[in-house]
């Protein structure tokens, strides 16, 4: 049951966008969503458990702190880079 309102909610994040839009906007909608709220929550969570892991002593943890950071970088830099590919196509 609760995977069925996972999926309803899921659903709804991406069809909120689609509702009166034409197809640029649509994807723009979809681009500020994943952008403004869905990478930095998984740039914190994979941050988090790289410090857990860290904390914990596991033999990966550096390994992983590199990852999260890599990873977070990349998130908090995807507006910059998705300008920069506008840019370069227009």
């Amino acid at each position: 049951m609760k995977k069925r309102y996972f999926l309803l909610a899921l659903g709804l994040l991406f069809v909120c966008p689609f509702a009166h839009a034409s197809v640029e906007g649509s994807l723009l909608g979809i681009k500020d969503v994943l952008l403004g709220s869905i990478l930095p929550i998984f740039a914190v969570i994979g941050l988090g458990f790289a410090a857990f892991s860290f904390f914990t002593g596991s033999p990966n943890a550096k390994q992983h702190l590199i990852y999260a950071i890599a990873g977070a970088a990349i998130c908090f830099g995807a507006q910059s880079i998705v300008d920069l590919l506008q840019r370069v196509v227009r």
